[in-house]
């Protein structure tokens, strides 16, 4: 994984690690969901333009669709709950990490961009499992906000096992 990919998600996680003593509120906690999910709905929707293997481009349609469904289930739960999500640094360097890679994709063709794709989802699911587990569901307090958050964990770790086994065919 190149550095970009690596200062930028450690940047997330720190972020996330540095909050981990308070904890984020649920409206916070709802906004790093949505913009988690969707920033990897964007970087999946440029590798069905961008990517040359067929695998690359099946495993981002399948990111496409299953982090669309969690925004959605997401979106919902807080139009219920009447919760407004609440930006936060944590949301916010999500939100910047995701347009950097983004920005750094658009610069790589070819098998370059699919195992820099694959890499930063590789990466990327395992900062977010990693948030996941420490910070957010500890720290939510309403109880379908955390459900929600249970629910949707075992589709992290399918998606990042996936991507580690694509990663291995690819080649580092």
């Amino acid at each position: 994984m190149n550095t970009f990919y690596r200062s930028s998600l450690c940047f997330f996680a720190f972020a996330t690690v540095a909050w981990a003593a308070e904890g984020p509120t649920d409206p916070q906690i709802a906004a790093i969901v949505v913009t988690a999910n969707q920033v990897d709905v964007d970087a999946g929707n440029l590798a069905l333009k961008h990517a040359q293997s067929k695998e690359v481009k099946e495993f981002a349609q399948l990111m496409v669709t299953d982090h669309s469904g969690v925004n959605k289930s997401a979106t919902e739960l807080v139009q219920r709950l009447h919760v407004t999500p609440e930006k936060s640094p944590t949301s916010e360097s999500l939100q910047k990490g995701g347009d950097d890679n983004l920005a750094a994709l658009k610069k790589v063709s070819g098998a370059t961009f699919d195992k820099d794709y694959i890499a930063h989802e590789v990466a990327y699911h395992q900062a977010v499992l990693d948030a996941v587990d420490k910070t957010l569901i500890p720290s939510a307090h309403n109880a379908d906000l955390k459900a929600l958050l249970v629910k949707v964990r075992p589709a992290f770790v399918a998606h990042l096992e996936m991507a580690k086994q694509m990663q291995s065919k690819l080649g580092k």
